[in-house]
């Protein structure tokens, strides 16, 4: 038998939390799919360069690692701004009416 969590728990992260953490997973998914396909595909010789080096693991962390960060920050940002709602009918800026007039002014040179 399958309990769903008490939606009155304290101990319950918040919605947007989840959220985040959710995009933060995929993210890092998509960032393993992306440096795999980088060094299965060998661009730019990137796999014989990190064979080659000594410290070549760290090198394939840290792009595992920034590409996750970058990743999970645009799969964040997609889905809060795709929580907007669609019938926002309220007053929207730039219908006030010019705040001076435009006319010439007479200038004397010389």
């Amino acid at each position: 038998m399958t309990t769903f969590p008490d939606p009155d728990d304290p101990n319950r992260l918040p919605r947007l939390v989840r959220l985040y953490l959710r995009q933060v997973g995929f993210g890092f998914a998509l960032s393993a799919v992306f440096v795999g396909l980088l060094l299965g595909f060998n661009i730019a010789n990137l796999r014989g360069l990190i064979l080659a080096t000594q410290g070549g693991y760290l090198a394939v962390f840290l792009l595992f690692f920034f590409n996750g960060l970058v990743f999970a920050g645009v799969q964040f940002a997609i889905s809060i701004m795709r929580m907007a709602d669609r019938d926002d009918d309220g007053p929207k800026g730039g219908h006030r009416p010019p705040v001076g007039s435009l006319a010439p002014v007479r200038i004397s040179s010389r």
